[in-house]
């Protein structure tokens, strides 16, 4: 029997945003740290914007501990907002762009935040939620072309914000402290704030380095948004290996080569969608130019075709799909680039984690045998710690000195993880999770909707087909195309669903819990109303 001894122990590397910007000012301040689709800054440029603005934020009121929410689009604007406000000790709370009505009252209320920092975009959604906003006192709009709105929350321009004092501040912050608060799905209710410390961040950054194998002059290409873990991740990367990030403000897919190209990317990140496009388009001049150029891509899933077009046809050496993880605990498995991992797998545990398979019980099952995947830290703050205001559902996650996962996989003899299925009734369309009963609380406000069930269709193994099933109240008339028109115009764009069937009746358990597995596997039925058959293609909105 092995006896762990005192010596053995480590805390692991502590670490905060703040430390990490000061060693890059230090050791790399006039070198690029950021092609924002061509525009272009460098560490000194963020740590002089990050410091004018947050002596702005001072005298707006931001203290230590205050939650400030941007709904900011991806330019270099958002890493003056989010730096300047970690350089008041305060916490960033970047909000997905779709959310509009209920799914954004709901974050901003939940956080406490008394500051709200937006792009001229969204000023219209946050203005009409604005006398449900009762703890916001201030918003912050930037490249407002318009004379502003009035209405119960004050409204200031934020280029009037940007500061000019340069004056350094002390850095407040500890690795334990909250740096971010980053939002799930809300699988099982509203969705929960995971709380993210600035050792958490530090530790994602290093783990971008191991799992990417960035070496000096590489350059990560990244076409997602900054409310978007992966991105941020990638920003964290950066900050640590002092190597640039080009993060593109949108994925095009008549661009994407030219895009890699005038970027310089030797490495990827990409939306799991994103592979197939691109494997599948016809080949421009840039794709011939650019073979070779990227070594590396990563994303989750890549089917074992589209990984071998991407080898053979564009000349990347590694495209990776060798990893699992979630907001709560970043990359809880991984492959690194000198591994050779079985194709299908997941990655084995990363360093700063043991991952288990555990049964209903929570007993470690055989190798081979499909489990609730269950981990805990090898040291403190490398994971979430926690949600945000609400112990009880942290509490519910860990049982039995576990966190469990909620999905299911299982784990070979070598150690090499396998994502079997999602055991939380959650869905996932278009490279977003997506909380059905948010969803469902959404199309219950329609006045014809008495009661809705939002699930799958068929085995969720990656990308979602979205149903809502639904009873209609007593004596009500509502036709399909009326309530997804409805949908359209409340919901983010990825989470309406493409079909709809009304019953009499949604199949339940004794204690009156809907049965969505049953749904689920009645699929389409001979009743159910498709809206791309009929004409309704639900896009991504276009900017304004």
């Amino acid at each position: 029997m092995t006896v762990s001894k005192v010596s053995d122990y480590s805390a692991g590397t502590r670490d905060t945003v703040l430390h990490m910007l000061e060693r890059a000012v230090a050791q790399a301040g006039d070198k690029l740290f950021a092609n924002v689709g061509g525009d272009k800054i460098t560490f000194n440029d963020v740590d002089r914007s990050s410091t004018r603005f947050a002596h702005e934020l001072a005298g707006l009121g931001v203290r230590k501990g205050d939650r400030v929410v941007s709904i900011c689009d991806t330019h270099s604007d958002v890493f003056t907002i989010w730096l300047g406000i970690q350089k008041l000790g305060g916490i960033w709370v970047p909000i997905n762009l779709a959310y509009r009505h209920e799914f954004l009252r709901h974050q901003i209320t939940d956080t406490g935040a008394g500051l709200i920092i937006c792009d001229a975009d969204y000023l219209e959604r946050v203005v009409e939620l604005a006398d449900r906003l009762p703890e916001v006192t201030q918003i912050l709009v930037r490249n407002y072309p318009h004379v502003l709105p009035t209405c119960s929350i004050a409204i200031a321009r934020y280029e009037d914000h940007l500061g000019a004092d340069d004056t350094a501040l002390p850095i407040l912050v500890e690795p334990q402290d909250l740096a971010c608060l980053l939002y799930t799905s809300g699988t099982t209710g509203p969705s929960k704030g995971c709380m993210i410390s600035h050792n958490y961040m530090a530790m994602q950054g290093r783990q971008q380095i191991r799992a990417m194998g960035l070496v000096p002059g590489d350059v990560v290409f990244c076409p997602l948004p900054l409310f978007h873990s992966a991105a941020i991740n990638g920003v964290l990367g950066a900050l640590q290996s002092h190597e640039p990030i080009a993060i593109w403000p949108r994925f095009s897919l008549s661009t994407f080569w030219d895009d890699i190209e005038s970027s310089g990317a030797t490495h990827g990140m990409l939306m799991a969608s994103i592979f197939a496009l691109v494997a599948q388009a016809p080949d421009t001049p840039a794709m011939h130019r650019c073979k070779g150029q990227v070594r590396m891509v990563v994303g989750v899933p890549i089917t074992p075709e589209i990984r071998k077009t991407w080898q053979d046809r564009f000349g990347v050496k590694i495209v990776s799909s060798w990893a699992f993880g979630q907001t709560e605990n970043s990359r809880l498995t991984m492959a690194l680039p000198t591994d050779n991992p079985p194709e299908l797998c997941a990655g084995r545990a990363a360093d700063e984690f043991e991952v288990m398979i555990l049964d209903e019980l929570d007993c470690p099952v055989p190798p081979g045998t499909v489990g609730q995947i269950c981990l805990r830290p090898r040291f403190p703050n490398v994971m979430f710690e926690g949600y945000w205001n609400r112990p009880e559902a942290t509490a519910a996650v860990w049982k039995n000195m576990w966190m469990h996962t909620g999905d299911l996989g299982k784990m070979d003899e070598d150690g090499w993880m396998y994502f079997a299925d999602r055991a939380k009734d959650y869905l996932r369309s278009r490279g977003e999770n997506i909380s059905s009963f948010e969803v469902e609380i959404t199309l219950m406000d329609h006045p014809a909707v008495s009661e809705v069930a939002v699930h799958a269709l068929g085995a969720q193994t990656g990308e979602d087909e979205i149903k809502a099933t639904i009873i209609l109240k007593e004596g009500a008339k509502l036709e399909y195309r009326e309530l997804c028109l409805w949908a359209i115009e409340r919901l983010p764009y990825f989470a309406v669903p493409r079909y709809y069937e009304f019953r009499a009746e949604i199949p339940k358990n004794p204690t009156g819990k809907m049965l969505k597995y049953k749904l689920r596997d009645e699929g389409v039925t001979a009743t159910t109303w498709d809206c791309e058959a009929d004409g309704i293609v639900v896009r991504r909105p276009a900017r304004k």
